[in-house]
């Protein structure tokens, strides 16, 4: 009996998870504070120049230890506090005009940036706070983070290795990294730090699930089960991590425990992937017209999810095979099903073999 053409899920890689809130590096320069009034003599009586007429003003001695930009700085951080963004935004590229190699300014203006969604201009401030402070942790990191957000990846590996080398232990970097070698399909230079955030913080779900997803990439299955079942235990059940670990569970050979895993997930999230992963389980477990009926519950959910049309085919033509090549209706759904998903992605050499036996 022929098994059904079916594609490995592509992995879902724990959500980046991003930084608190931006330390500012410098701080605001001491200023001296203004002498009192003067006073003048009438007399024998010291008399406060304020009751007598009107002097010209004295103005205190300039403070020259002041950083210049400093005072747009502090004036934003303060409309920042009271949630007037745009103009604490203003303030940090007044400050940046005066002193165009102030770090804590565009550190200031990056977050605001990145707070409303702007990563391309967030990107851009971290990027040179971080060139005008290569040892800044923040900077660096959170220039990765803006870059691993724009799909920019190669670039935020090496952000995120800049600020690794600064601070090694820290928890978000290593996990974030991981996360990125993970997108440029390099899991086993993701491994070393997965395994690194995992012992930063072992409970850690996002960690966990993201550690599991390593070892899938790298058909270590049964490690990627124990962490998959691990992170389930910390956290709300998630559709991406129980279809990873139904995947896992699945390359391990142990269907029954991969249906019921989906049974769980189609119960609270039904979606076209995870019938047609439930449908895949079921049809290794001889459950021919259950496994059938999840691959059509996938269709129905989304037309274009060719898997579930792959699953269809394969079904159908097994259901022509039984009937000793009679029963024509199931061998013509089944070619039809066949070409639809190759319409929809030709690059299946196992499913354009499928079809030309068959044909």
């Amino acid at each position: 009996m022929r098994t059904p053409h079916t594609l490995t899920l592509g992995l879902v890689a724990a959500l980046l998870v991003g930084a608190g809130g931006c330390q500012l590096f410098d701080r605001d320069a001491s200023r001296t504070k203004p002498k009192p009034s003067p006073t003048q003599t009438s007399g024998s009586a010291t008399v406060s120049a304020d009751s007598v007429g009107k002097p010209p003003a004295v103005k205190p001695p300039a403070d020259k230890t002041a950083t210049p930009g400093q005072a747009q700085v502090a004036k934003a951080e303060t409309l920042k506090g009271q949630g007037q963004y745009e103009l604490a935004l203003a303030e940090f590229e007044k400050a940046i005009e005066v002193n165009p190699r102030l770090t804590v300014a565009y550190m200031g203006a990056a977050d605001i940036y990145r707070e409303r969604g702007d990563y391309t201009s967030a990107e851009k401030n971290y990027g040179r706070a971080a060139e005008l402070e290569p040892q800044n942790f923040g900077a660096q990191y959170k220039h990765g983070l803006m870059l691993q957000l724009l799909n920019r990846i190669t670039e935020s590996v090496r952000a995120y290795l800049r600020a690794l080398a600064i601070k090694p232990d820290d928890f978000n970097a290593n996990l974030n990294l991981a996360t990125a070698y993970l997108q440029l399909n390099e899991p086993a230079e993701a491994l070393p730090y997965g395994r690194r955030a995992v012992q930063l913080d072992s409970r850690s779900a996002a960690a966990r699930s993201n550690l599991g997803a390593i070892y899938g990439a790298m058909g270590r299955h049964e490690e990627a089960v124990i962490e998959y079942q691990q992170a389930a235990e910390l956290a709300e059940l998630s559709s991406p991590l129980l279809l990873n670990l139904a995947e896992s569970l699945g390359k391990t050979g142990r269907y029954d425990e991969m249906v019921n895993t989906l049974r769980q997930l189609v119960a609270t999230e039904p979606t076209a992937a995870a019938y047609e992963r439930l449908g895949f389980g079921l049809f290794r477990l001889r459950q021919y017209p259950d496994a059938l009926a999840a691959f059509r519950k996938s269709i129905e959910i989304d037309p274009n999810h060719f898997p579930a049309l792959n699953g269809i085919g394969v079904c159908l033509l097994n259901q022509w095979e039984w009937s000793k090549q009679t029963d024509e209706l199931a061998r013509s759904e089944a070619l039809r099903a066949l070409r639809r998903s190759l319409q929809i992605d030709p690059n299946q050499p196992r499913i354009l073999e499928i079809l030309g036996r068959y044909r």
